[in-house]
């Protein structure tokens, strides 16, 4: 009895694994293809690029630099060549810190600075409304008491923005002479800008606390083109007088007759 029943036994564990085979071999086989389809999705989703992402990329040359800003879809490039500030200091040796509108303050005690042009200095513009840091342009030639070539960067209409421009006329209008007051030509064909409000000459040598100033008569005007706009403040503009002649009544004509 004891071997009939261990063997009755057997007979139904038997029975039992061989039914059970295809049942945990088909749920083995489920939960492998479940696991094959979630490392699937998350492949999947991890090459996917990101709808939305940023990204700068900066490159420097000698010439200025070029900075690209991209998110998503959308970019925008801003491509910035040499600007006023580094061209001067490169081209003239001056060292001075700041933007073009604060190199005439920073200037003290460093350079000699005045209102005489001389080549190799460096003519200081002020901020305005059309030119909010200022400007700086390397004296190269002086012409006469009112006329000076200059090269510098960054100013539109010659070489445009971020270009140099070379031998560029620059005639002072001041009614003093004192070069406080200048116009730039435009491109080559004798056509000079609007007026633009300057401090001066800084020199490349050591400041002596004396500013350099002239000492000869103003010379008369230039004949140049109408002015466009004048960037002077208001009170440092010339006084445009007008001439008002107040017309007489038209008398009657005397009769010699009754």
């Amino acid at each position: 009895m004891r071997a009939h029943g261990t063997g009755t036994k057997s007979w139904l564990l038997s029975s039992v694994l061989l039914l059970g085979s295809p049942l945990l071999a088909a749920t083995a086989d489920a939960a492998q293809a479940e696991g094959h389809r979630h490392a699937t999705a998350k492949l999947t989703a991890s090459l996917q690029p990101h709808r939305i992402s940023t990204r700068v990329t900066l490159a420097s040359d000698v010439r200025g630099t070029k900075a690209t800003h991209s998110t998503g879809k959308h970019s925008s490039v801003h491509s910035y060549g040499i600007s006023c500030v580094p061209y001067a200091r490169a081209a003239s040796g001056i060292q001075v810190a700041g933007n073009a509108w604060q190199w005439w303050v920073n200037a003290d005690g460093l350079y000699a600075r005045g209102d005489r042009p001389e080549a190799g200095s460096v003519l200081n513009f002020r901020a305005n409304g059309r030119m909010h840091l200022g400007h700086v342009a390397v004296v190269t030639r002086v012409v006469n008491q009112r006329e000076v070539i200059v090269d510098h960067a960054n100013w539109p209409g010659s070489g445009g923005r971020g270009g140099v421009s070379r031998d560029v006329v620059v005639v002072d209008v001041s009614e003093a002479n004192n070069w406080s007051a200048v116009r730039v030509e435009l491109g080559r064909g004798g056509t000079f800008g609007s007026v633009y409000p300057t401090y001066g000459f800084i020199y490349d040598r050591p400041d002596t606390g004396l500013v350099t100033a002239s000492v000869s008569r103003p010379a008369p005007l230039p004949e140049i083109n109408p002015i466009p706009s004048d960037l002077r403040p208001v009170a440092e503009r010339p006084w445009r007088m007008m001439e008002e002649v107040a017309e007489a009544p038209h008398a009657k004509p005397f009769s010699t007759t009754r």
